[in-house]
């Protein structure tokens, strides 16, 4: 039975990083016989076969038929080993240096009189000048896969955009990540297997901006926020998420009028009747059927939406209509925010 694994070596020490591979190399010479030991072959471009350590071993030439390919280059995956390499074992803390006769990994290892038990694992490391082959009963792997990194969607308010509609201004895009497991072998068996590593992900993000542009707000929202801009306009985010956009901001002195009181009537100067959010100015100052917002300098009072319906103020001044004499009375005079809205 055949299996893929992956493992990426670490740069500060001599581990095993799988990777998956399609393929699997051979050795073209046949005999009868039964691997006994598992066998990894560590090289340069983080590839890797594994030849299941419990299975009933095919008819092969010699161990290889429990192979671990690790980095190996497609001209090194060969277990045949050229003549004159150099090669270091080390087995059972000591190390030893034989010169290779144009003989396979195994042959090697048996002219040097070492016999992998089945509790054993060969690694063959390929990746410097020098052959390095290590024995052991314990393997730490690090084992890496490229996995999908799916883009999120980024919700983004704007203010210039009228409530209810939203646009995508970045497609999203879904990219890839590369996770590390740390992956712990012991007697030949895999006995852990745990993410310790994942890089930054290439998935761009789709953004998605939401409007909050409101016509109007309601009587109990309640400004959260001004953002100015540099041509003294600007807009108001409230409670409710909804914005107000602004063209300009007036401090103005405020006073309150109802009708029945001074000869007011319950028609404006504009021929609509009166009520809560008409409010009478100066036209010079602030134009007829002017949409407003207005709200006590000292955040007191908020009388909210208005409308410029009304004439009978000069200046910078500002009369709020209320529905009673009583009102009017507790309003006062005050200096009060008069946001011109767009």
């Amino acid at each position: 039975m055949l299996s893929n694994k992956r493992l990426m070596g670490k740069a500060s020490h001599r581990s095993l990083v799988l990777t998956t591979m399609t393929t699997v190399l051979l050795c073209s010479v046949l005999m009868t016989g039964k691997a006994d030991a598992l066998y990894i072959l560590t090289g340069t471009n983080d590839s890797a076969v594994v030849f299941d350590s419990g299975a009933e071993a095919p008819e092969l030439s010699d161990l290889s038929s429990r192979l671990v390919v690790v980095g190996a280059d497609s001209d090194k995956t060969d277990l045949t080993l050229k003549a004159g390499e150099k090669v270091t074992i080390s087995y059972e803390g000591e190390e030893m240096t034989v010169t290779s006769r144009n003989e396979t990994i195994s042959a090697l290892l048996s002219r040097s009189h070492i016999v992998p038990s089945p509790l054993e694992m060969v690694q063959v490391d390929v990746s410097g000048e020098d052959l390095e082959i290590t024995v052991a009963s314990d393997l730490t792997f690090y084992e890496t896969e490229t996995a999908v990194d799916s883009y999120e969607v980024v919700r983004r308010a704007n203010p210039n955009l009228a409530k209810g509609t939203e646009k995508v201004v970045q497609a999203g895009k879904n990219g890839t990540k590369t996770q590390t497991y740390e992956v712990i072998y012991a007697n030949g068996q895999m006995v852990s297997r745990q993410l310790v590593e994942e890089s930054e992900g290439t998935a761009v993000d789709q953004v998605v901006e939401y409007g909050t542009k409101a016509a109007t707000v309601t009587s109990s929202d309640r400004i959260t926020a001004v953002r100015a801009n540099g041509n003294g306009g600007g807009y108001l985010t409230f409670t409710s998420g909804a914005t107000l956009s602004y063209s300009k901001v007036l401090n103005m002195s405020a006073t309150a009028y109802t009708t029945g009181y001074d000869g007011v009537g319950t028609r404006t100067a504009t021929g609509t009747t009166v009520h809560h959010g008409t409010v009478a100015v100066d036209p010079k100052v602030i134009p007829l059927g002017s949409r407003l917002y207005i709200v006590a300098s000292n955040g007191s009072v908020v009388y909210g939406m208005a409308v410029a319906e009304d004439t009978g103020v000069r200046g910078n001044r500002i009369d709020l209509y209320h529905d009673t004499y009583n009102q009017c009375i507790n309003f006062g005079r005050r200096d009060c925010t008069v946001y011109v809205l767009n």
